[in-house]
């Protein structure tokens, strides 16, 4: 697929989901780009702000296979993956698929429920399969996770361990749309909501197709050390007791050339790496001290060393 047809179809899916969450552009675009990038998204925010709603949406646009798991502290892996049962008249075990086997899986309060069953989406999200039983199955093209939890609420919640963390390629926060946009939403779902007339705009085997020609989109060598000069400023820093991976400049490179390709253009600037080094980054480090994932501490030590190193020209 060429880059202008892809780019085309990308800012589609932006305008369907921007016609169903209101006065969120830059979260919208940022969810959408880390989608054709084939990431994952954490959304850290209160109740109500539209979460679901984002991900529902997000999947009707490409006309995705959609499935939400509410996560307890009682969730089991087999609950989220599946599990082989005997079957008498086949006189066999056969294995039953899970949710997670879906395009577009919602994890809801994901840190509601035991690291060993967090545990359990990190063969999906790093390489999209699962293994159960010996046997290693295949998940279907697209795979994308948009994972949810509420960053205020800390009684029966369990941390996300930094192994889960890294694998998400972003992390956003929605917050309160404008008042002119939160007056829209009342009106718009007068009688039904919006979501009911949002037709696919996108086919979901379109898809793989722009993931290819993301991956097209020229970056600077330049640009590549300027990426891993950021990853070693938060290797160096004081305030950081673990700094970016490896795995960490690739998913910024990655989201970069999406992020690059959805504005219009089939190279990177320098200005895509600065805008998206914060939601990229700041959930890969370990603050030092008692504060050790700090959401705001974090994007602001980020900020700092972003604001702090040379850009190339």
């Amino acid at each position: 697929m060429k880059a202008e047809e892809a780019r085309q179809k990308i800012e589609a899916v932006v305008k369907a989901v921007e016609g169903v969450l209101f006065g969120k552009p830059d979260v919208v675009r940022l969810v959408v780009a880390a989608l054709f990038a084939g990431g994952h998204v954490m959304i850290e925010d209160v109740p109500g702000v539209g979460k679901t709603v984002l991900a529902r949406a997000l999947a009707k646009a490409v006309d995705a296979h959609f499935r939400r798991i509410q996560f307890t502290p009682d969730l089991l892996p087999s609950d989220i993956i599946g599990v082989s049962v005997f079957s008498q008249k086949e006189d066999r075990f056969v294995f039953r698929r899970g949710p997670i086997f879906t395009n577009i899986l919602l994890a809801d309060e994901i840190n509601r429920t035991t690291p060993r069953t967090q545990s359990a989406l990190l063969e999906a999200m790093n390489v999209g399969q699962v293994s159960v039983d010996g046997r290693t199955y295949s998940l279907e093209c697209p795979f994308m996770v948009l994972a949810t939890q509420n960053p205020y609420e800390f009684e029966g919640t369990y941390p996300l361990p930094e192994s889960q963390l890294d694998r998400f390629m972003l992390r956003v926060e929605i917050g309160y749309p404008p008042k002119q946009d939160e007056v829209r939403v009342l009106v718009s779902q007068t009688h039904r909501h919006p979501l009911d007339n949002l037709t696919p705009v996108v086919r979901r085997e379109d898809v793989a197709q722009i993931q290819e020609a993301v991956k097209d989109v020229h970056i600077e060598e330049a640009l590549l050390d300027y990426i891993v000069a950021l990853a070693e400023r938060t290797r160096q820093s004081r305030l950081l007791e673990v700094g970016v991976s490896p795995r960490g400049c690739l998913m910024l490179r990655r989201i970069a050339q999406a992020w690059a390709l959805l504005e219009g253009r089939d190279y990177v600037v320098p200005d895509d790496i600065k805008r998206l080094a914060v939601p990229t980054l700041a959930h890969r480090v370990i603050l030092r001290g008692a504060a050790r994932q700090d959401a705001r501490r974090a994007s602001k030590v980020i900020r700092e060393i972003v604001e702090g190193t040379p850009v190339p020209l």
